[in-house]
């Protein structure tokens, strides 16, 4: 796989990991689905700039399997913010960053054959993000529980997300498979909060730092399906999968969260994982 699909998805990784942090923390004050729609709507207005700078002419086909890859993002990204809202982020961003085995498997069963190293790699990341998670299931914090079981739904959701947003940028355009993916995840955002009535007005400078959120998101999500068209979809996604790496510095940074030894264990597990299904 060339140097430059190795270093755009590790960017992705590195802007994920940003975004996930940030829209953590202002899940933390403001309802998640109000985060969602209105960082989901940044980027949108971002991406339509960009289409309309470049002509406006959309890939039917990429457009659709962003679609399809928006939905499940939509779906995972709420899952998400409202896991790091209840529990630690060091905790919750490695288990989400699991859903890198779908697109890693669905990748093998259409044909891509990664070598021995990166079929052990993904099965150690999967093992260490599980103990990385004990912690937080003995705790017997019913919130804590739930943020578990809300990371594991977004891991599931935010899989096929990578999938479908990698194989419409592979096989046609990558800004029409952008458009395609926030068209679907704001669609569905938009009718999760019609249906809760969640209000989606917010202050300026909460909606400059939501906005924000959503500007990084989408930038990372062009890196990845950058990174997608000259490499590896399997071995893409799990690069891309990094991204707690990020995560976990800025939360021990910021907000000066500890972690036990079992957990720190299990976090470099799966990151040793992750680095081996890359390095395979």
């Amino acid at each position: 796989m060339s140097g430059l699909a190795i270093f755009l998805a590790l960017a992705s990784a590195a802007t994920w990991g940003l975004a996930d942090f940030s829209g953590g923390m202002v899940s933390r004050r403001l309802p998640t689905i109000t985060v969602t729609v209105i960082s989901q709507s940044a980027g949108f207005v971002a991406l339509l700039i960009v289409l309309a700078a470049r002509g406006g002419g959309l890939d039917g086909r990429s457009f659709w399997l962003g679609l399809l890859a928006g939905i499940g993002g939509g779906t995972g990204l709420a899952a998400f913010y409202e896991a790091l809202s209840l529990g630690t982020m060091s905790i919750v961003s490695p288990v989400v960053a699991c859903g890198a085995l779908v697109p890693f498997v669905i990748s093998l069963a259409t044909g891509e054959r990664p070598s021995t190293l990166a079929l052990t790699g993904s099965g150690i990341a999967l093992a260490g993000a599980v103990l990385a998670s004990l912690e937080e299931r003995r705790s017997g914090v019913p919130e804590r529980a739930r943020a578990i079981a809300l990371a594991l739904i977004a891991a599931g959701a935010l899989g096929l997300f990578v999938y479908f947003l990698g194989l419409g940028s592979r096989e046609g355009s990558a800004l029409s498979t952008l458009v395609g993916a926030r068209t679907g995840s704001l669609s569905f955002l938009l009718l999760l909060a019609l249906g809760r009535r969640t209000p989606l007005r917010l202050g300026i400078r909460s909606l400059a730092a939501v906005g924000a959120v959503g500007l990084c998101d989408v930038a990372a999500n062009a890196l990845f399906a950058l990174a997608s068209g000259r490499g590896l979809l399997s071995i893409v996604s799990v690069l891309g999968s990094l991204y707690p790496v990020m995560t976990v510095l800025l939360a021990y940074i910021v907000l000066g969260e500890r972690l036990t030894r079992l957990q720190i264990a299990g976090i470099g597990i799966a990151l040793i994982g992750v680095a081996a299904v890359s390095a395979g």
